[in-house]
């Protein structure tokens, strides 16, 4: 599963919950839009703006028609709310996510490479 690569985007997930939205990666699940339509396919990626790329979607607009496409990118201000499957665990996803993110964070200060956060002299 990929993480969040800029210091701006991993800062902002893991201080709000789109690190749950992050670790539904690989899971079909539905997104509600604010235009009354949904769409139901495997998520691919979520950044930390909310911006969630499905793949396998099944799209219906807000009269009721259906349409099957093969992606769909949904900008984050256009998304309402995000079904959780019921056999994820919420807490586990949570905490996952965030290990993967300080995994990276720290990477740079094991391997001797460069600093996220330089600290400053006085």
């Amino acid at each position: 599963m990929d993480v969040t690569h800029s210091i701006r985007e991993r800062t902002i997930a893991e201080n709000s919950l789109v690190i749950l939205l992050q670790g539904l990666q690989g899971e079909v699940t539905t997104v509600d839009l604010r235009d009354e339509s949904t769409a139901r396919g495997r998520v691919v990626n979520v950044d930390a703006f909310m911006n969630v790329r499905l793949e396998e979607v099944m799209y219906r607009d807000r009269r009721g028609g259906l349409r099957q496409l093969a992606d769909l990118f949904i900008t984050g201000r256009n998304v309402r709310y995000v079904h959780i499957p019921d056999h994820v665990d919420i807490m586990k996803t949570i905490e996952a996510q965030l290990a993967r993110i300080h995994r990276v964070r720290n990477f740079a200060s094991e391997k001797g490479g460069r600093k996220e956060y330089l600290k400053k002299k006085n």
